[in-house]
């Protein structure tokens, strides 16, 4: 890595070094900075090119420098005739303006080391594109290298020379003399340009109507570069010595030969013995054989074989070629009318813009982007041929790569974004937004782009207003979400509310449903639905796109309209604009419609939440008994319905709690979790166990003979009524009492109460009812009966101890009839005959744990909250007749709206 830095380096410093002692002390550098070396160019090649640009203005130029040091080895005679013939060159140039010669920015300038002047942007010479690459930066620049002329270049190239020729032949009556590709500079737009006009030869008598020109003799012994290039040179100014301006028509033919044989003359020329060399080619010239020109295309062919004739009248003049048919090509055509432009009015210059677009796709990109773009783009300081320009630059930009498209053409476009007039402007931009979003930078769509929407959007012409909301759509998946919400949203709502156009207002609301699936759920509920309530029109158009938006919010997967919105807000506002006398049938089913998918909707959502809670609920007060019935739970062993009972409760809370979960509110969820956790701390506390009560000591007495002959009366009394010691199964073990064991009570046993009236009774508790049953048969006619103390230690014996069931069946009918338990299906009101089948929700969980609870059965309830005595028949809404009939697509009336047809298509569009 550090050799590449110090090669770099290295380098950098050298080609520095170059340039510094190139132009070091030249007054040129005082005006202008000189960059890197790009071409050569001139007479022999001696001229080194640099690019460059003046300091006072930035202005880009190209820095001709000719380093005295290479003509070193010459004598000093030899030397100043050599400075001497390229000072007159440089100096006859800047005398002479046209737009097919080189334009010299700034005069010769000398310095001891060198001669320097400043012309316009240069690429290179011809001579470098052909391959002769004297004089050249090492390596050579890699965009000369691979530089390959294409044939519109060629040939609108060759047209621009032989408009120079005729130019100097007519206009200043002078030859140049030395016509070759190394004199032929390309620009930096690619034209064509005539330089070197060391050996130009102006007319003796330019008064006169036929010009004279006087050449001088050949000098082998010259300097080279004191000649001109004898592979050019018309066989006449050498062997005859003179000269006129078919001369400069011959060199021009070998320069066509030259384009089309990769730089090659058509005869090498020996210098060292000239003369011979020319008297051969002469021979040569009079039977030109056909495979010296087989190159040349066939159409300029016979021309070019004209102008290498012997005989000087035999060529055609500089302005008979600029007319010859191989130049009436569309390409090179359209090249020329766009130099010529300046001369051209604002009519012939929008015909001709209007059908460029018809001629760009056939040229390549590189005459494009170097030779039209700048010409289009040069013209947007006039205001009126704007809109027939920019049509053209945006094709190009097209084109472009985005690097390209930054670099060449949004400079230009970035003042046009801030014209609104003429109006076309905007209708241009707006209908190429796409491509502006995509290649421009963001920073430049933030600063550029977006206002000239908004103003659009903002515009006091309604056509412009209408076709803006028509076309954001196109273009909203490319605008950042940030400037839609702040930006473009507030502007198009603003726009619907204040125009007093229907089209603008309907437009507004077409392209508001177009582009909410690019916003979010709560900007649209809290932005875009308060906002259809602020408008004050109720024509059927507007009444159609407001219900369009809620069709869409409401259908839209990502977005949708949450039932509390839709009870509280967007109903009633649908409702009440669905009476409008302006809406015609088709329009008020389509509201209908609506308005009925809203109310089912809302209706199924609310209707399963509630089912959700209640479940919850029974289920949440099963656990809490289940829950308690754990908790006093001894050593007796649960009866097998009690286990299936048991797991029935665990599978339906398991399965509501797991639907529930999605659907439960905050509030709900909250006090769900306060619920499970009181239940935890139930669970984690110790069972309740009755304490043995130790019965109380008491000081013997003296025997009561009384109370032992009651004694002894009960007991016998008991033996006659049972057969044996009645026990009753219990969850942990056995009761043990003088009197018979009644049913348990919640697995607690069973309690013996004496009221002085009636025989003791047992309170049996089951689930939430209580039966009552009487212990024993009455006593002594109401005498009062004394009841012996439980003994509650038997709680502690074995599980596993056998006892046996008392049969207490015959007692019961002194109360009630025995009911069996039922289900919580059994428990639901049966339907009538016809009637609906109840609510599945009843039904499935299958057989759970039967409540012993009173059954509530809960009235039906319509969604507005009146019970059945509403009567559903009286509400349209629910009546299943009035539905009955299909419901008619919805379409829009377009006799209403004729204002705008436009507006109706969209609506169309949005509804189907």
């Amino acid at each position: 890595m550090e050799s590449m830095l110090n090669k770099l380096k290295s380098t950098v410093t050298k080609v520095t070094a170059d340039v510094t002692s190139a132009v070091m002390g030249n007054p040129v550098t005082r005006e202008f900075e000189v960059g890197r070396h790009i071409a050569s160019g001139g007479p022999g090649m001696s001229w080194r090119i640099y690019n460059g640009t003046k300091k006072s203005t930035k202005q880009e130029v190209a820095v001709f420098v000719f380093d005295k040091k290479i003509i070193d080895r010459y004598q000093k005679f030899e030397k100043d005739q050599i400075i001497d013939s390229l000072k007159k060159g440089v100096q006859q140039l800047t005398r002479l303006r046209h737009p097919r010669l080189l334009t010299v920015q700034h005069p010769l300038e000398e310095s001891r080391d060198c001669l320097a002047f400043c012309t316009e942007p240069v690429f290179a010479s011809l001579a470098n594109v052909l391959g002769q690459w004297d004089n050249l930066p090492s390596p050579v620049p890699t965009d000369i290298k691979e530089y390959k002329l294409y044939d519109v270049e060629t040939k609108y190239g060759l047209l621009q020379v032989s408009e120079g020729l005729s130019f100097l032949h007519s206009g200043v009556k002078m030859v140049h003399g030395n016509l070759c590709p190394e004199n032929i500079i390309l620009n930096k737009s690619g034209a064509w340009k005539i330089m070197g006009f060391d050996f130009s030869i102006s007319s003796s008598n330019p008064s006169d109507a036929e010009p004279k020109y006087v050449c001088k003799e050949w000098d082998p012994n010259l300097p080279p570069l004191c000649l001109a290039n004898p592979e050019y040179v018309a066989p006449e100014y050498i062997l005859s010595v003179s000269c006129d301006a078919a001369s400069d028509m011959y060199s021009l033919g070998v320069l066509i030969h030259a384009v089309f044989n990769e730089g090659k003359p058509v005869f090498q020329v020996n210098k060292q013995d000239i003369y011979k060399s020319f008297s051969r080619q002469l021979d040569q010239l009079s039977r030109l054989s056909p495979g010296l020109l087989s190159k040349i295309p066939e159409e300029v062919r016979e021309h070019v074989k004209m102008l290498l004739s012997v005989t000087s009248n035999v060529r055609p003049d500089a302005d008979q070629m600029t007319k010859i048919p191989f130049f009436d090509d569309v390409g090179a055509m359209t090249l020329q009318y766009f130099d010529s432009l300046f001369q051209r009015d604002n009519l012939q210059k929008s015909q001709f813009y209007k059908s460029l677009p018809k001629v760009l796709p056939k040229l390549p990109k590189r005459v494009i982007v170097h030779r039209i773009l700048p010409a289009l783009t040069s013209e947007f300081v006039n205001p009126d041929m704007v809109p027939f320009i920019l049509p053209n630059v945006l094709l190009i930009a097209e084109e472009c790569t985005k690097e390209e498209y930054v670099r060449l053409v949004l400079p230009d476009l970035t003042p046009v974004f801030k014209q609104q007039e003429p109006v076309q402007i905007l209708l241009i931009f707006l209908q190429k937004m796409d491509l502006l979003l995509t290649k421009t930078p963001p920073e430049d769509i933030k600063n550029s782009v977006l206002p000239m929407v908004y103003r659009a959007v903002e515009a006091p012409s309604i056509q412009i207003q209408e076709l803006c909301l028509n076309i954001i759509p196109t273009f909203a998946n490319l605008i950042e979400y940030p400037s839609m919400k702040n930006a473009l949203i507030p502007r198009i709502k603003s726009a619907c509310l204040q125009t007093s156009s229907l089209a603008v207002r309907v437009n507004s609301l077409v392209c508001l449903g177009k582009i909410l699936e690019y916003l979010d759920k709560w900007f649209v509920i809290d932005e875009i639905l308060p906002f259809l309530q602020q408008i004050p029109s109720r024509e059927p158009a507007v009444l159609m796109g407001i219900l369009g938006i809620y069709k869409c919010t409401f259908t839209h997967k990502k977005l949708g309209i949450p039932k509390e919105h839709l009870a509280g807000k967007s109903l009633p506002h649908l409702v009440s604009l669905s009476i409008d006398n302006n809406l015609n049938l088709n329009q008020f089913n389509s509201f209908m419609a609506v308005i009925r998918e809203m109310l089912n909707r809302m209706e199924a959502e609310h209707k399963t939440k509630l089912e959700q809670l209640h479940i919850m609920q029974e289920q949440q007060r099963s656990l809490n008994i289940n829950q308690m019935n754990q908790s006093e739970e001894t050593k007796n062993t649960p009866s097998p319905a009690t286990k299936v009972r048991d797991v029935n409760m665990v599978d339906v809370l398991t399965v509501v709690w797991g639907n529930v979960q999605v659907s439960l509110t905050l509030e709900e969820k909250q006090r769900l979790a306060k619920e499970q956790e009181q239940a935890a701390k139930l669970r984690s506390q110790q069972p309740l166990a009755p304490q043995s009560v130790k019965p109380a000591t008491t000081t013997p007495q003296a025997k009561d003979l009384t109370s032992s002959l009651l004694n002894s009366m009960t007991s016998l009394n008991n033996f006659s009524l049972n057969s044996g010691t009645r026990t009753m199964p219990m969850q942990g073990g056995t009761i043990s009492s003088t009197f018979p064991a009644g049913p348990t009570m919640g697995g607690m046993g069973t309690m013996g109460v004496s009221n002085g009236f009636n025989s003791p009774m047992g309170f049996q508790t089951g689930g939430m009812g209580i039966a009552m049953r009487p212990a024993a048969p009455g006593l002594y006619g109401g005498m009062a009966t004394t009841t012996s103390t439980p003994n509650f230690s038997a709680l502690t014996q074995s599980q596993n101890q056998p006892s046996k069931s008392t049969d207490m069946s015959a007692l019961d009918s002194l109360f009630t009839s025995s009911k069996p338990k039922v289900s919580m299906n059994q428990m639901a009101p049966k339907p009538a005959p016809g009637a609906t089948a109840p609510s599945p929700w009843l039904s499935q969980f299958g057989t759970g744990q039967p409540s012993q609870t009173a059954p509530m059965q809960a009235t039906p309830m319509g969604m507005t909250g009146v019970q059945g005595g509403f009567g559903m028949q009286g509400n349209p809404f629910f009546n299943p007749q009035n539905f009955s009939q299909p419901v008619a697509s919805s379409t829009i009336n377009t006799g209403v709206m004729k204002q705008s047809t436009s507006a109706n298509n969209d609506l169309k569009d949005l509804f189907g």
